[in-house]
């Protein structure tokens, strides 16, 4: 039995050990490379934000032409947020989409 125990904390240890030399050497390619984690978050942020056209639909823009400008925007916003407040019946859901659209514009 002892020997059992022995042999599965061995096994254990080298498994962990991999592990940890895995990851130190992930980290230092990362160092390297310059993909730090400010950076890859950045760029997952990036890739989550909804497109301009896309918000520019969900608060009544034209899709082409020229951008809105900061006080269109708000008032639109103020329009569709307000008209969607779930306690009004609206939904939160698009008052998350509209939130969202606001933001990709700013």
């Amino acid at each position: 039995l002892g020997r059992i125990v022995a042999q599965v904390v061995v096994m254990g240890a080298g498994i962990v050990s991999k592990a940890f030399v895995q990851a130190y050497q992930q980290a230092v390619h990362n160092a390297r490379s310059g993909n730090t984690g400010a950076m890859a978050a950045k760029t997952v942020v990036r890739k989550n934000q909804m497109p301009k056209q896309q918000a520019r639909e969900i608060l009544n823009f034209p899709t082409s032409g020229a951008a809105p400008s900061s006080e269109e925007i708000q008032k639109q916003f103020t329009k569709y947020f307000e008209a969607n407040d779930p306690a009004k019946g609206g939904s939160f859901y698009l008052q998350s989409k509209i939130f969202r659209a606001k933001e990709a514009l700013e």
